[in-house]
């Protein structure tokens, strides 16, 4: 069912729809970047802010030198990612204008896991991935949990209870860390993974921590 799965997933993506799915922290919701009227279907799906920029969901680390601009060592992306970071880059003009026209910059994610990671293979081509909830509401564990949302998704992908439904830490999605100024980092969102996420940045790459 697996590959099946997959190929159905891509399949509802490339046609421009919408795509409900796990990840290792929470629920997402994805598009592909590359479309513009799909990303502003996720929009309005999520009663979104216009302003909020949008992530981007890559199969492998090898992709994000083709829609970011990387001023830290690939060794240091291969310590974070995949994982439960999202590490923001400036972005390269590979990447979609319509996908946050109003920033230079780019979130990027690499969830560890695999059902995603086959996805944005078998698409080719970044993911735009945000949390599947309405906007400002909390981050949901259970597909039971968006089911406002379904009607407006083309495919939903039940991959289980993702984490303890029970905890609040499970629902602060992933560690969000700007990296776009050389030698520093920025965190912009604590997430479920800052305190590793910080000692890998200082210890072992000697950034210092600008504060937001």
């Amino acid at each position: 069912g697996w590959r099946e799965a997959v190929a159905a997933a891509a399949g509802a993506l490339q046609a421009g729809g919408l795509v409900a799915l796990p990840t290792d922290t929470v629920y997402g919701v994805a598009c592909l970047a590359q479309d513009s009227a799909a990303v502003r279907s996720i929009y309005s799906l999520k009663g979104r802010n216009g302003g909020k920029p949008l992530a981007i969901c890559l199969g492998d680390v090898e992709w994000l030198y083709r829609y970011c601009q990387v001023n830290v060592p690939d060794e240091l992306l291969r310590d974070l990612l995949p994982g439960p970071v999202t590490l923001v880059l400036k972005r390269s003009e590979e990447l979609n204008k319509d996908l946050n026209p109003f920033t230079s910059l780019v979130g990027v994610r690499i969830p560890n896991h695999p059902f995603v990671r086959e996805l944005a293979r078998a698409c080719s081509g970044p993911l735009a991935l945000t949390s599947a909830n309405i906007s400002c509401q909390a981050s949901t564990l259970t597909v039971s949990e968006f089911q406002d949302l379904w009607p407006q998704l083309s495919l939903i992908i039940d991959g289980g209870p993702i984490g303890d439904v029970q905890s609040p830490e499970c629902r602060l999605g992933s560690t969000v860390v700007d990296l776009s100024v050389s030698g520093k980092f920025t965190i912009i969102r604590p997430g479920c993974a800052l305190t590793p996420t910080v000692e890998i940045l200082k210890q072992k790459y000697g950034l210092i921590p600008e504060s937001a």
